[in-house]
């Protein structure tokens, strides 16, 4: 054929080839890049199959490895093939070359361009199209392997009567299957069109006729399937209508049908997906009448159907028949989204019970002692105390505490309490000097746990340590102290080997360790320390001296990491917690099971409901998958991770979670049964915050039993800002034992207030019993205060607290020389009728680092007091200071107990009151440095009353505190029982 595209051709320039030398350079240079492109991937490939065969969870890596090939390799072959066959089959179909027009003569020289590469080019095309198709289908492992591992809920959803399976486990498979036959289906008929295009069967400025039969013929089956696959999609679009989402005047965001979904919605789908059939079968019938006429009346009928039946007539319905008489109209579809999200959200067991909000007792002195009874008030705050935590026990700069510590309850003497514990863990911003050596092999591991009374503080406000020092002694016995897997430890060790590792420091010097666990992966090998060289972009790996035999590389490091590659199909708690356990300290990781596709269940971001003053700014505290939209969650996986040997187990807590049993038959032998809890666990494990606050957040609307109420929004609640601080972000729900008005006795609980919406009064209390192994474990309580009266919410009462005369005075004082005062949780506690509400507060005095408890304010009924312990502010309050040997007083410090007839005693027992006196004229003054040597001077004349007390009694043979003498105050460290 001639050539049409060419002018007259210049000379010809002749080019030297390389020489042979050059080319062999070339070629083993080309061949070094593919081969270590292809190493490069090995290793993140390799180091991960190591990592997960060393955690024992190597079935989850296998599983997913080979669903997301098995994935990638079928629904890339169907779209390659799809496309190529189309290809092929336009190239097949083209017309025999006529007289050339001018379009055929400028396609002409494309033609003739591709023909000596065609079969390379359709093999390049479909190998592209089939590339990026299997890419995207590998990404659906998840929706895979539910789907085909679905286990049924046992419930029907109220429109169709389908189990709620179909909507969370099918439904999500359909729709990707439909999406990806919309694709396969479009690129298709465009690769189609334009192969007709190149080669004549279509013509667009030609005259005579536009198509030939045959590429008229092909492309009407291609767009008669496409339009068979949006009759599919509209039947699929009805039961969409059950976890659709939508905004709803009356409550914000809804999910379900309405009125309108249900009378317009969905008989208008029936219709669109019967036009869709008739439409998809007048383009197949061109087979044979080989016209567009017909096919293009139907789809142009489809179209406008869609906007007239599909768009117009709902809208029609919704302005004329819903609109004059909406909560009539939406009733019964708000009583199936009422019980469905709660439901869902496992808030349908709430139980609401009506309370008064005040007391009806007139003699307030008989509610003292009940206090006690009623609540183990924590008074350390853990989200304030961390500095003081950090002053105290860090011990060296190499150690650190989390900005938040947490809240767990030891038992001593058979009594449950309340502990506040932190982790005394690894700081490398705190080595002496940063390098390769130090940072990755000497200092390797925090060591030791350091807890707290939470009821009480010491003379000097500090915390009261039940487990100290380093290494650390006191309540909680003998266990492995060192800490390879922590919050705070994000980069990796290698241990093991040659080189020696900082274990702690003491008077005598430095001691020096070799971690003797099981964990992590071998460096032993030539092959593993090279992919891990290029994993951590690190070359030293590969020839350093200080690895060798035994040396084992520890990374993924912090619980959350740890339980999230384990279980890819969990969500993970924003806050691990660690306790000791049968000699071990285990992170103790809460898990969740979601879907957002529970039918009428209403939708939640996670990362908004789990946020709150504590997940903003500095602290450490994360919020849960931010961006998540759920409407169903469960805690159903209890995990552990040991923090000495990096072991994680996970335990099946929710035994009924039907999203659960399906992930276990997805991977199974993965998750140990319920039994597998040890007793010392059990004791342990707690309700999780973060699906406290989804709950809380979703009962602000949803505690409402009626529709009618539901939709006037007349009992909308709030979560109410945190009050003692001025972030804005909402108060964060506080763990503490009590028992609400119809338990037998405290328990472990959390606890929060809700308030009227836009105003600050008080609405209601909620708390859940938070200590598993107890039969009502998980139950939901709520105190629903009267709307016919005002009783104080928390912004109110902290306004309260700073608006009295004698406080804010106080507190100018405690201010005095550049102090800054702290407020810590304010804790409400109901109490006969009423609310009890007690704040700690903390003074970061001058020049001090860390802030200390120097008073506690309480409210009740009216009654505010601020004093010096909580034992004297309740006793205020009540009106039964003559009850307690500590009586209250107007400033700081400890007061001193009791005279005593013991000569010594009485000595010792002066100095204290004259160090006391002199640490109230101090306080008066503001002179910080005088008060705190006067609360050390207390301190010690306390100490020196017990020891002449105790000598007395031995020498006697007298018990504490018997006959005729008054007992000496315990030691500072107990002075004062909630001091």
């Amino acid at each position: 054929m001639p050539d049409r595209g060419g002018g007259p051709q210049g000379p010809r320039i002749r080019v030297g080839r390389p020489s042979r030398r050059v080319r062999t350079l070339l070629m083993t240079l080309g061949v070094l890049a593919v081969l270590g492109m292809a190493f490069i991937m090995f290793a993140g490939f390799w180091t991960d199959w190591l990592w997960y065969r060393s955690v024992n969870y190597s079935s989850v890596f296998t599983t997913t490895l080979w669903t997301k090939i098995g994935l990638f390799f079928v629904f890339g072959l169907l779209m390659a093939t799809a496309v190529g066959v189309n290809i092929w089959l336009a190239h097949r179909l083209r017309p025999p070359l006529s007289a050339m027009s001018m379009e055929q003569q400028s396609l002409d020289r494309y033609r003739m361009g591709i023909a000596p590469y065609k079969k390379w080019l359709l093999l390049g095309i479909t190998a592209l199209v089939g590339l990026i198709a299997g890419a995207s289908a590998s990404g659906q492992w998840r929706t895979w392997l539910m789907w085909v591992n679905g286990v049924s809920f046992g419930q029907k959803d109220p429109q169709f009567g389908l189990d709620v399976s179909f909507y969370a486990f099918d439904l999500p498979w359909y729709r990707f299957l439909m999406g990806f036959g919309f694709a396969a289906a479009i690129l298709s008929l465009i690769a189609a069109a334009l192969t007709h295009y190149l080669y004549g069967g279509l013509r667009i400025t030609s005259p005579g006729a536009r198509a030939t039969a045959a590429a008229t013929g092909h492309l009407s089956v291609l767009l008669g399937i496409f339009v068979a696959l949006k009759a599919v999609a509209y039947w699929l679009d009805r039961y969409g209508l059950a976890v659709k989402s939508s905004d709803f005047k009356a409550t914000g965001n809804w999910t379900g049908l309405r009125y309108v979904d249900a009378n317009a919605y969905l008989p208008a789908k029936t219709i669109l997906f019967c036009i869709a059939i008739i439409c998809s079968l007048l383009f197949f019938a061109t087979l044979w009448r080989r016209t567009w006429q017909l096919p293009v009346i139907g789809f142009g009928l489809m179209v406008l159907s869609a906007i007239l039946i599909g768009g117009l007539y709902p809208a029609i319905v919704q302005k004329f028949q819903v609109q004059p008489n909406e909560q009539a109209k939406e009733a019964p579809y708000v009583e199936k989204n009422l019980k469905a999200t709660r439901e869902a959200y496992g808030i349908d067991g709430a139980k609401v019970s009506e309370y008064a909000g005040r007391s009806d007792t007139e003699d307030k002195t008989k509610l003292r002692d009940d206090v006690d009874a009623t609540a183990s008030i924590r008074i350390v705050d853990p989200n304030i105390v961390s500095p003081t935590f950090q002053q105290l026990q860090q011990i060296r700069n190499y150690y650190a505490f989390p900005t938040n510590l947490d809240v767990d309850r030891y038992s001593k003497d058979g009594k449950d309490q309340d502990t506040v514990i932190g982790l005394r863990e690894l700081n490398l911003n705190g080595i002496p000097k940063n390098n390769w050596i130090n940072d990755h092999f000497r200092y390797t591991h925090g060591f030791g746990v350091v807890a707290a009374k939470g009821t009480t503080g010491d003379a000097q406000g500090r915390p009261v340590f039940t487990e100290s020092d380093l290494p650390s002694t006191g309540d909680l016995g003998t266990y492995q102290q060192r800490i390879y897997y922590g919050e705070k430890t994000s980069q990796y060790s290698i241990v093991g080997g040659p080189q020696k590792e900082i274990d702690y420091s003491d008077d005598t010097g430095e001691k020096t360790t070799s971690y003797r666990g099981k964990s992590g992966v071998s460096l032993s090998n030539p092959i593993n320390r090279a992919a891990y060289a290029v994993a951590f972009g690190e070359p030293q790996i590969l020839y350093s001296g200080a690895i060798g035999e035994g040396s084992r590389v520890l990374y993924n490091r912090t619980p959350k990491e740890r339980v999230e590659a384990v279980a890819p199909w969990l969500t993970i708690d924003g806050d691990a917690y660690p306790a000791v356990i049968d000699g071990e300290i285990q992170w103790i990781v809460d898990a969740y099971t979601t879907t957002n596709g529970y039918p009428y269940a209403s939708r939640t971001t996670l990362g908004d409901t789990t946020a709150d003053s504590l997940t903003a700014g500095n602290n450490q505290r994360a919020v849960v998958a931010q961006q998540n939209q759920v409407n169903y969650i469960r805690n159903s996986v209890k995990a552990t991770v040991d923090a000495y040997t990096g072991e994680v187990k996970l335990y099946q807590w929710d035994t009924k979670d039907p999203v659960l049993k399906t992930w276990m038959k997805a991977f199974p032998n993965t998750v140990e049964p319920k039994g597998d809890i040890s007793a010392a666990l059990m004791a342990h494990l707690r309700y999780p915050q973060d699906l406290f606050k989804v709950q809380r957040e979703l009962l602000t609307r949803y505690h409402v039993a009626d529709a009618e109420t539901f939709l006037s929004g007349s009992e909308v609640w709030q979560v109410p800002d945190d009050p003692s601080n001025k972030s804005g972000d909402a108060v964060p729900p506080y763990y503490l034992s009590m028992k609400m008005p119809d338990q037998q006795a405290q328990v472990f609980s959390l606890t929060t207030t809700f308030t009227p919406n836009g105003r600050d009064n008080l609405s209601a209390f909620m708390s859940v019993n938070a200590e598993a192994g107890t039969s009502d474990y998980g139950k939901i309580r709520i105190l629903k205060l009267p709307t016919s009266g005002t009783v104080s919410g928390p912004k109110q009462v902290q306004s309260q607290f700073n608006s009295e005369q004698n406080i804010a005075e106080t507190i100018r004082l405690l201010r005095g020389g550049d102090s800054e005062i702290e407020y810590g949780n304010l804790l409400t506690v109901p109490l006969d009728g009423g609310l009890l509400y007690v704040e700690p507060v903390y003074v970061r005095g001058s020049g001090l680092k860390y802030p200390l408890l120097r008073k506690v304010l309480v409210t009740y009924d009216g009654q505010t007091a601020f004093e010096d312990t909580l034992d004297a502010a309740l006793d205020k309050v009540f009106g039964a200071e003559g009850t307690t040997t500590e009586p209250p007083d107007d400033g700081g410090g400890t007061t001193p107990p009791p005279a005593s007839g013991n000569p010594t005693v009485q000595e010792a027992l002066n100095d204290a009151q004259k160090a006391f006196d002199d640490g109230q004229a101090a306080l008066k003054k503001g002179d910080w440095e005088a008060y705190g040597k006067a609360q050390t001077e207390l301190e010690d004349a306390l100490k020196r009353a017990e020891e002449a007390q105790t000598a007395a009694d031995k020498k006697t043979g007298a018990g504490s505190g018997s006959s005729g003498t008054a007992s000496p105050s315990p030691s500072p460290s107990s002075t004062s029982t909630s001091s």
